[in-house]
């Protein structure tokens, strides 16, 4: 009898506790035509930063992704180990990161990735972090 007691006082507990926390989603917006980046959390806009998309003669892809996998220390495999700080990656070879040519922020400049400011990617890396992958999306519009 005490053994029954004891799985359905359980049993009760597991039905009255939530199936999971909802962590919150982080949604990345860049606009291509402005090269701004406004970061929504649950809907609300909590920043806005000056990015650099791809330069002339590169693309940086159009289209809505969840974010694939981090990389806090990356180094580019396919740009003489350029440094790409706090990678998000998105889509394949695609990431948003920071970047030290800051002062080409706001203009294309990249080779396709979405550059900001290394301490705006850090902190969209934490959120990212905080969120879980399947929570943070990247849409790169016009």
């Amino acid at each position: 009898m005490k053994l029954f007691a004891s799985a359905l006082f359980a049993g009760l507990f597991l039905l009255s506790a939530p199936a999971s926390v909802d962590a919150g989603q982080i949604i990345a917006k860049v606009d291509v035509s402005e090269q701004i980046m406004r970061v929504y959390r649950d809907g609300k806009q909590i920043y806005k930063w000056p990015v650099s998309t791809a330069r002339k003669g590169k693309v940086t892809p159009r289209g809505a992704w969840k974010a694939k996998w981090l990389s806090k220390d990356h180094k580019s495999s396919l740009y003489n180990n350029a440094p790409m700080p706090y990678s998000i990656f998105y889509s394949g070879n695609f990431a948003v990161h920071g970047t030290n040519q800051t002062s080409r922020l706001g203009r294309p400049a990249s080779a396709g990735c979405i550059r900001l400011k290394t301490s705006n990617a850090a902190k969209l890396f934490a959120l990212t972090q905080q969120v879980g992958l399947k929570n943070m999306k990247v849409v790169v519009q016009n």
